[in-house]
C-alpha cells in the first residue's frame, strides 16, 4: 500500500497492495516477435497483421439506428443529435450514406487514428462514411482486442503509421492499417487478461475519480473565497446594508455603489503599425499574450488599425462576456477591434486584481447573460452601453488591497493542493497505461483465477 499511498495520498479500506499495484511474474519462455516496437513476446503467443484479423464490413445502413461517434477518450459512443453543444461537427439531414456499425465490430476514425479514435463498439448504430468499419475474421475476444488496441503502445504506432502534413490532418490508409501487427494470446488467456485489466483499471479509475472530485471541491472553495471577499469584504461582523441593486444584494454599509459610466470611459485608440504585442482575452486566463496560448486560430497578416490597450485597462470580449471573457490588462498591447476597452476615470481607484475578481464573480456573469442581446447563447453580445449602465459595488482602495492580498495568500494554498492532486492523477494514469501495456504485450503474466495458471 505504500506505493499507492505515495501516489494518491490516500488509503482505501479493504484494498491491498496486490489489488492496486500487483507485482506480477513473467512468463517462463519468450521469443523475438520480429517487430522492434513490440520486442519479446511469450513463446506460445501468436502475432498477426490486422488484415488477417479484420475484414471490412459490408452491412448496409439501416434506418432509424442511433448516430455513433468515435472519440479518443471513450472509443465508440452514442451521439445526441438534439444536443447542439455536443455536436460541433456538421450532421447532414440525409444519413443514407452513413455506415452501419454493429455491436462487437471495430470502428475507426481514420483521420484521428493517430490519437486513438477507434474501438470495438458496444452499440449498434451508424457512423460517418469516412470511418472504417471492420468485422473480426479470426476468433478473438472483443474486450481483449479493444483494451489492447487502445493501449498506449498501439496508439503510438498508429500515429507513426499515419500519413499527413501535420497533426490534425493525418490519415491512416486501409492498406497500411491492415499491415499493423497485433499480438494474439490463446482465447482463454485473452479473457483472463481482459478481466484482470477490467478489475484493476476500475480501481485506478475510482482513485482518479476521487482525486478529480477533490480538485473540483478545491476549485469551488477558491471561487467561494473570492466571491465572498470581493462582495462582502473580510470582516464578517461589519454592518451590512442593501445595495439597492437586486442582483448585488447586501454589501458592507460603508461600500459604494456606482454605475460604471461614472467610473470608466470607453477608449477606441488604434495602432498605427500593428507591431505592438498581440493580446487575447478568455474566460479562463483573462488578458494574456497570444504567444502564450496554444491556439490554432487564424492569424492576420497585418494588425494595423487594431485597438490598443494600456496597462490597467479593462478589456471585454463582447461576444464571450456572457461566460466571463474579460480581464484587466497587466501590459500595453493590441487586441481585436471587436473588443471593448474601458479605462478608469480616476486613475488608481481600483486595484486591478480586485476589479477583475469582482467582475468575474457569478453574480456579475449572470448579469452579463441577462442583459446581453442575441438569439441564443453563442450569439450574445455585451456592448459598452450595457456595461456603462451596470452598477458596481466596491470599497476604498486600501480595503481593495487588503482583500486582494487575502485572496492571493489563500488561493496560493488552494492552488498548491490542486497541483498535488493533479500530480497524483497523472501518476495513476501513467501506472494504468503501463499496466495495460505490460499485460497485452506479455511483459507480465496475468494469473488465471482458476488455479493461478495461464492457459496456453
Amino acid at each position: 500500500m505504500q506505493i499507492f499511498y505515495a501516489l494518491t495520498g490516500q488509503r482505501f479500506p479493504g484494498w491491498t497492495m496486490t489489488d492496486l499495484l500487483p507485482v506480477m511474474p513473467r512468463y517462463e519462455t519468450y521469443k523475438d516477435s520480429g517487430v522492434a516496437w513490440i520486442g519479446e513476446i511469450p513463446e506460445h503467443w501468436k502475432i498477426y497483421n490486422l488484415g488477417i484479423l479484420l475484414e471490412p464490413s459490408s452491412i448496409k445502413n439501416k434506418p432509424h439506428l442511433p448516430l455513433l461517434s468515435i472519440t479518443r477518450e471513450q472509443g465508440v459512443i452514442q451521439r445526441d443529435i438534439d444536443n447542439q453543444e455536443e455536436n460541433h461537427n456538421y450532421i447532414p439531414d440525409d444519413l443514407r450514406n452513413y455506415k452501419c456499425l454493429l455491436k462487437g465490430q471495430f470502428g475507426m476514425n481514420k483521420m484521428k487514428a493517430w490519437q486513438g479514435s477507434y474501438g470495438v463498439s458496444e452499440f449498434t448504430g451508424i457512423v460517418s462514411p469516412a470511418y472504417y468499419v471492420f468485422s473480426f475474421i479470426k476468433k478473438i475476444i472483443p474486450g481483449y482486442f479493444n483494451t489492447a488496441i487502445r493501449s498506449r503502445l498501439y496508439i503510438s504506432f498508429f500515429g507513426c503509421a499515419s500519413d499527413g502534413v501535420r497533426i490534425g490532418q493525418w490519415d491512416l490508409s486501409k492498406t497500411r492499417m491492415k499491415s499493423i501487427p497485433f499480438l494474439v494470446p490463446p482465447l482463454e488467456e485473452q479473457t483472463t487478461i481482459a478481466n484482470f485489466l477490467d478489475r484493476k483499471t476500475a480501481k485506478i479509475d475510482q482513485a482518479i475519480a476521487i482525486k478529480e472530485k477533490q480538485i473540483q471541491l478545491l476549485k469551488e472553495r477558491k471561487q467561494i473565497l473570492i466571491q465572498n471577499a470581493v462582495t462582502k469584504g473580510l470582516d464578517p461582523n461589519v454592518p451590512m446594508a442593501d445595495s439597492g441593486v437586486e442582483w448585488i444584494g447586501q454589501i458592507p454599509a460603508h461600500w459604494q455603489v456606482k454605475r460604471a459610466k461614472y467610473l470608466f470611459i470607453e477608449v477606441d485608440e488604434r495602432s498605427a503599425t500593428g507591431k505592438e504585442e498581440l493580446l487575447s482575452i478568455s474566460h479562463m486566463t483573462g488578458v494574456t499574450p497570444r504567444s502564450e496560448k496554444n491556439v490554432n486560430m487564424f492569424m492576420a497578416e497585418d494588425y494595423t488599425g487594431s485597438k490598443t490597450c494600456r496597462k490597467n485597462d479593462l478589456v471585454f470580449n463582447i461576444m464571450w462576456a456572457w461566460m466571463g471573457a474579460l480581464g484587466v490588462s497587466d501590459r500595453s498591447g493590441i487586441v481585436s477591434s471587436s473588443y471593448g476597452i474601458f479605462r478608469q476615470q480616476k486613475e488608481g481607484q481600483f486595484n486591478s486584481n480586485y476589479l477583475e475578481f469582482l467582475l468575474k464573480t457569478t453574480k456579475y456573469i449572470e448579469h452579463y447573460n441577462k442583459v446581453s442581446t442575441g438569439l441564443h447563447s453563442s450569439r450574445l453580445r455585451f456592448y459598452g452601453h450595457m456595461f456603462f449602465n451596470m452598477k458596481i459595488s466596491f470599497p476604498d482602495r486600501k480595503e481593495q488591497n487588503q482583500i486582494v492580498t487575502h485572496i492571493q495568500t489563500q488561493s496560493a494554498k488552494i492552488d498548491q493542493a490542486i497541483a498535488i492532486q493533479e500530480q497524483m492523477i497523472e501518476k495513476l494514469k501513467e501506472y494504468k497505461a503501463t499496466l495495460i501495456n505490460a499485460a497485452v504485450t506479455g511483459k507480465i503474466k496475468v494469473p488465471n483465477p482458476a488455479g493461478n495458471k495461464v492457459v496456453a
